[in-house]
């Protein structure tokens, strides 16, 4: 079983890459910019007897999606399944101040990226693969300020549901997992404190989700038991959205 995950450096990548691992699967996965945290997943993953290799791509740049794929293709062997968790934000502002770089800066990579690597799986992936898309519970709960960001991810989530019709006779399923607030540094860095206590306790299940909690459900349907799953928008929340 192989596996192209990208993002995997941090966060719910990491974890993403980790489970993956853990389940028997030979990981390629990205990173942006971090390469101590990259080698420390390939570190961790090898130490625990599964394999990873992590690549350093530019997801902004228009080809890089699909040198990224040949390249996982190549080492790999072949491919059955694609994570796509990679994403940027930017600092909120209303969509009267936001800047047109700023606009095709986050659809490059939270949509233009996510668009190439499953074209590519479309034409490569074995039958029977897995295609996971990361999308956020801000196309349900939208905020203020994060116009381009909740656009970027609801473009993913009509892929997804149009590469699940495309690809079903081949027995390739495509869905999208929505996470709601997960404890990772990205999500700490963005928000006060007193912003995380308050979602918490609008949180059904009391608390923010781990990582963890969001790769469980990745794993779920990349493995055999999802296989009557496609098309859909699991929202792993926490009972959030």
């Amino acid at each position: 079983m192989t596996a192209v995950v990208t993002g995997g450096s941090r966060g719910i990548g990491r974890a993403i890459v980790e489970r993956l691992s853990r389940d028997g699967a030979d990981v390629v996965f990205t990173y942006a910019a971090r390469e101590e945290a990259a080698a420390d997943v390939v570190r961790v993953v090898r130490e625990n007897g599964g394999n990873a290799r992590a690549v350093r791509c530019d997801l902004r740049e228009p080809d890089a999606p699909e040198r990224l794929m040949e390249a996982a293709l190549t080492h790999l062997g072949g491919l059955d399944i694609l994570v796509n968790n990679a994403a940027t934000v930017v600092r909120p502002a209303p969509l009267a101040e936001t800047e047109l770089e700023v606009f095709d800066s986050v659809m490059a990579v939270n949509t233009r990226s996510v668009f190439l690597t499953m074209r590519y799986a479309a034409r490569q992936m074995r039958d029977g693969g897995r295609i996971v898309n990361i999308s956020t519970v801000n196309t349900v709960r939208p905020v203020p300020g994060i116009g381009p960001y909740a656009a970027s991810k609801g473009a993913i989530e009509q892929l997804t549901a149009v590469a699940a019709r495309e690809l079903g006779p081949r027995g390739i399923t495509v869905n999208t997992v929505s996470p709601g607030a997960t404890d990772t540094d990205m999500l700490r860095g963005a928000n006060p404190p007193e912003a995380l206590e308050a979602v918490a306790g609008a949180t059904p299940l009391g608390h923010l989700g781990e990582p963890s909690d969001v790769a469980a459900v990745v794993a779920f349907l990349a493995s055999p038991d999802g296989r009557w799953i496609t098309g859909q928008n699991l929202r792993a929340t926490g009972g959030l959205a």
